[in-house]
Order: structure tokens, then C-alpha cells, then sequence
């Protein structure tokens, strides 16, 4: 269930309207579920039929919706400008596609002719070959990187979600240690673990959504997902769990992806099945004395590349320069993995109100390998570490 009233809009819609501006964007039509969603608060979780952000400069959003989801749409979003198109019973529509509505709409706000901004890295061909037909006229630019900076800062309802998320992923993960230690094998350990936060959910947040996005062909109606992979198979990344039982002396991999009204966190975790042999328990030494270093500098106004390259070097002194990793976190929110990358390439600078993943790792291939990750809010001094479960060496 959407936080937003609808008497008021959140910051993101001035930034993007501000950074329209600066693009010479006179409309933005969003078909992205993600920036969907965005825009509208809307997510029907399957997109067979897709659900339209509309957005000028001087015009709140409208959103465009099928028919067949006006009710859902009507309880969820929090824009109140909303429109139908398509047939479904006694719906009153626009026109039987979204092709037609949508010309309409934008004739009616003057800009069907303009300068529209559409998401170049999600559309497929041969809906820009539609929206072409639809609006013959019209100039596209392409918004993608728009829009994803304007998502780089979070709004205080999203930073809501992302401790609510990162609350629940805590659990998980104590929860999952403890099966690992009962004996559990990666697939009970992961039941266990979605379970557990999946009764916190039940609980404690009766008006939370938990579902992600999904695409045309299908939905994700419950994004509390556990991840376990040991030994050999941590060298995987990810991979659907298995009655693969870890062996003592082995490391474990936890990934606990959560998710609520939208917002995702993350929390990664190696632990340890008995003591493990020299190289294994020298890197996780290492990476972790690595990241009590890099977070030091976590703090507005450091450049991403600077917490790389301090990574970079602690890794170089340890021993491990052949195993730098091509980043140690990503950006997270509407997306469990968002564009931005904290690399050496990165040219963003923090800022208060982005939260990022928080994961050196190193991966030393067929030898060993490290997993942790934290959910981290910049703040107007510092930062937050939204996932808080117990960290360092972790044995059971």
C-alpha cells in the first residue's frame, strides 16, 4: 500500500521536472515498471498490459493504466489523475490501446508534437516503432540517465521502506545462520530464513507490500528472497538453493535480498562451518579489516572511485592484486541492483540520501571466496548502516 497522499507530490517529481528542463524534455512517457511505479505508485505487478508515467514540466503525472486495472490502480497509486485504455467490461476507456490513448493525452497537454523523453535502455524495438506511429511528430530523447539520477537521492518514504527491507533482511539473516548451524542444508536454510521474515511482514506491517516487479510474462508476488550457496557453489553468485548439506571447514554464502512498498535492502553474509583452513580465514581477515578502512570515508562529498580505490590498495597490500574486483557495491532502491556502480570508472560524488551496497569482496577462483554486504544510507554527516545484523568472522 502506498505512503504518499495524493494531496501532495514527493521531491522527485520537481528533480525530474527540474532536470527535464535542463534537457529541453517537454514530456516524459515511462513504461519502465520500476520508474512506473516511480512516477505513480502503482505496481500491478504483472505488466502484460503496461502502465504509463506521463510527465510535463507543468503538469502533475497522469498515470495510464488497462482497464482491466483500474480498481487495483485506483487503491494504489497516489497521483489522481488516472486513465484507462483497452476493453474490459463495463470500463469507460480512451480507446482500445494505449497507442490511441496516449496520443490523446498528449495532444490534450500540447506536447504530442515536442521534445518526448522515453527510456532508450528498456524499450524494446518495436514498442519505439508504436510510440513512433502514435506521435508522428514528435522529437525522443532518450531519459534513461535522467531518470536514474534522479532515483540516486531517496525520498523520505523510500528511506521508510529501505529500514522496514533492511529490518526484515536482518532477520533472515539471523535467522539463516541459525539453521546453518542446526545443520541445515542450503535449501532448509533458506525456507527457514524467508519464512521468519516473511511472519515478521505478517506481523508488523499488515499495510506493507512485499512484491517486486515483473515483466510481461510474469510476476514476483513476494520479493523476501534468501540466497545460499556453499563451498564450490559460492563461486556461482547466485543459483536457485539446493539439499546440498555444507561440509565442515567449508564457507557459506547468505544473501538475503528484501523488499517492501518497492524499496529494496540487501545483507550478505560468509559464514564459516567450523574452522576454516588458513586461506579461506585469511581473506575473510582481510576483507574485513578492508572494509573498517574504506567506511571510514563514507561520508558526502567522497567520490565513489575514492572508496574503490581504497580497496583497491588495502586489497594490493594483502597480497591479493591479481583479485581486485570490478566494483564493491552498487546503487539499491526501486532496484535490487541500480545503475550506479562504485568503481574506478564512477564519476559520482555522495550525497546525502543515496544508499548504496556496501560489499568488497574478494574472489580468489577454485581457492576461496568472500560475500558481505551492507545497505548504507548516506547522511548530512556521515552514514547509516541500515542492515545491522551481527558482521565480522562468522563460525558456526
Amino acid at each position: 500500500m502506498n505512503q504518499l497522499s495524493r494531496s501532495t507530490l514527493p521531491p522527485r517529481v520537481g528533480r525530474l521536472k527540474a532536470g527535464m528542463a535542463r534537457q529541453g524534455v517537454d514530456v516524459i512517457v515511462s513504461f519502465k515498471p520500476e520508474n512506473s511505479f516511480y512516477f505513480t505508485g502503482f505496481n500491478p505487478i504483472i505488466y502484460s498490459h503496461p502502465v504509463i508515467a506521463i510527465l510535463t514540466p507543468d503538469h502533475d503525472p497522469i498515470m495510464l493504466v488497462h482497464a482491466l486495472r483500474d480498481d487495483h490502480g485506483r487503491a494504489s497509486a497516489w497521483v489522481p489523475d488516472i486513465r484507462l485504455y483497452g476493453s474490459w467490461s463495463t470500463k469507460v476507456t480512451m480507446g482500445p490501446n494505449w497507442q490511441d490513448a496516449l496520443a490523446s493525452i498528449l495532444a490534450d497537454l500540447g506536447v504530442a508534437g515536442k521534445t518526448v523523453g522515453i527510456e532508450e535502455e528498456f524499450i524494446s524495438i518495436q514498442r519505439a516503432g508504436q510510440l513512433r506511429k502514435a506521435l508522428p511528430d514528435a522529437a525522443f530523447a532518450d531519459v534513461s540517465h535522467l531518470i536514474d539520477h534522479c532515483r540516486l537521492i531517496k525520498d523520505p518514504d523510500e528511506i521508510a521502506n529501505a529500514r522496514i527491507a533492511a529490518r526484515a533482511a536482518d532477520l533472515g539473516m539471523d535467522t539463516a545462520v541459525a539453521a546453518l548451524a542446526a545443520g541445515g542444508n542450503e535449501r532448509e536454510v533458506a525456507i527457514a530464513s524467508m519464512h521468519a521474515m516473511n511472519k515478521l511482514w505478517t506481523a508488523e506491517y499488515p499495510d506493507v507490500e512485499v512484491c517486486d516487479f515483473g515483466s510481461l510474462e510474469g510476476g514476483v508476488q513476494n520479493g523476501m528472497a534468501t540466497w545460499v550457496l556453499s563451498g564450490p557453489r559460492m563461486f556461482y553468485n547466485c543459483d536457485n538453493p539446493t539439499q546440498r548439506k555444507p561440509q565442515r571447514g567449508e564457507a557459506v554464502s547468505v544473501l538475503i535480498w528484501t523488499i517492501a512498498n518497492g524499496i529494496h535492502a540487501e545483507n550478505e553474509r560468509t559464514i564459516a562451518m567450523a574452522p576454516l583452513p588458513e586461506v579461506n580465514k585469511r581473506a575473510l581477515d582481510a576483507i574485513l579489516d578492508i572494509r573498517e578502512e574504506v567506511d571510514a570515508l563514507i561520508r558526502p562529498g567522497t567520490p565513489y572511485k575514492d572508496l574503490f580505490e581504497k580497496t583497491r590498495e588495502g586489497l594490493t597490500t594483502r597480497g591479493y592484486g591479481a583479485n581486485i574486483p570490478g566494483r564493491i557495491g552498487h546503487g539499491i532502491g526501486l532496484g535490487a541492483h541500480e545503475h550506479s556502480s562504485l568503481d574506478a570508472s564512477s564519476s559520482l560524488v555522495l550525497e546525502p540520501g543515496m544508499i548504496f551496497t556496501f560489499e568488497p569482496n574478494i574472489r580468489v577462483p577454485g581457492v576461496c571466496a568472500t560475500q558481505i554486504s551492507d545497505t548504507v544510507l548516506v547522511t548530512e554527516t556521515g552514514r547509516e548502516y541500515l542492515t545491522r545484523s551481527a558482521g565480522g568472522y562468522l563460525e558456526v
